[in-house]
């Protein structure tokens, strides 16, 4: 049986990795300015943080139109047999929903969307996972069941550098925003229940990212992992924690991934995460 991988741009993956995986991308838009721009081909990350730097109104972000996802589903209809369609959390976006809805619509190609329940590289971890096994020829139901069972240990610890930011999002009102920009309130927000909810609020970065990199120590305890250093804009900053997380946890893998224009839009430049998951053995 020959399965066909699909996601969305929000798993931030490599172009390289992308083509050697076969792996096929539904780009979500961001608009800037009434100019609307497909993720991570009309908009490189960079080039968005420069865009938005400032105090302007936030860029608006939406799921790709239905169309999309018929139009490719029904090109990869002529190939494969199957296609399970790994997509950014149900709970901050309805693109998941959108891959039910036109999975509906296509016939003659057995097609299982999959609500990764989370975002970015560990989005990314999933299709990667799949991409591998449908190399092997693994079944449908078998990339499922070991999707599924990646949930239990896949994590995620995002901290984000400018209160402000979020208080031009409508997440955080103007009083919080002074008070905690005056504290340096840093907070650390991670997805519960398939939506980002505050974790802990740490009163400076550097406190906040060692709380963060201490989580990721606690797991590495109990089992081998795969770890994503997540940046928004700050690839000098992002190697460097990655050399002294390597230090102190040698055993663990390590990537490099970043948070580009969709969901950069709601966590804002300076932003810095970890997300990891158990490692295949």
């Amino acid at each position: 049986m020959k399965t066909a991988i699909v996601t969305d741009s929000t798993a931030y993956l490599p172009s390289n990795l992308i083509r050697e995986l076969g792996i096929h991308i539904i780009p979500l838009t961001v608009t800037i300015e009434g100019q609307a721009y497909e993720e991570e081909i009309d908009l490189s990350s960079t080039d968005f943080y420069d865009k938005v730097r400032g105090d302007g109104p936030l860029p608006k972000t939406s799921q790709p139109p239905i169309g999309k996802f018929t139009e490719l589903y029904a090109h990869l209809r002529e190939e494969y047999d199957a296609i399970v369609s790994i997509h950014l959390s149900s709970g901050i976006s309805g693109t998941y929903a959108g891959a039910v809805q036109a999975g509906e619509m296509v016939e003659g190609i057995d097609i299982r969307p999959f609500d990764s329940e989370i975002s970015c590289y560990m989005q990314g971890f999933y299709v990667i996972r799949a991409a591998e096994m449908a190399k092997e020829g693994a079944t449908p139901d078998a990339i499922i069941e070991a999707l599924n069972a990646m949930k239990k240990t896949m994590r995620a610890y995002f901290m984000v550098d400018d209160l402000a930011h979020l208080q031009r999002g409508g997440r955080l009102s103007s009083a919080q925003a002074l008070i905690g920009g005056l504290l340096q309130v840093k907070p650390i927000l991670h997805f519960q229940e398939k939506v980002i909810v505050p974790f802990e609020k740490i009163r400076t970065r550097k406190k906040a990212m060692k709380r963060i990199a201490d989580l990721v120590a606690e797991d590495a305890q109990k089992m081998p992992l795969e770890v994503a250093i997540i940046h928004a804009n700050r690839p000098e900053e992002a190697e460097a924690w990655r050399d002294e997380l390597q230090g102190r946890l040698p055993d663990v893998s390590f990537t490099i991934s970043h948070f580009g224009p969709v969901i950069g839009t709601h966590l804002g430049e300076g932003s810095m995460g970890l997300g990891w998951v158990e490692r295949k053995q």
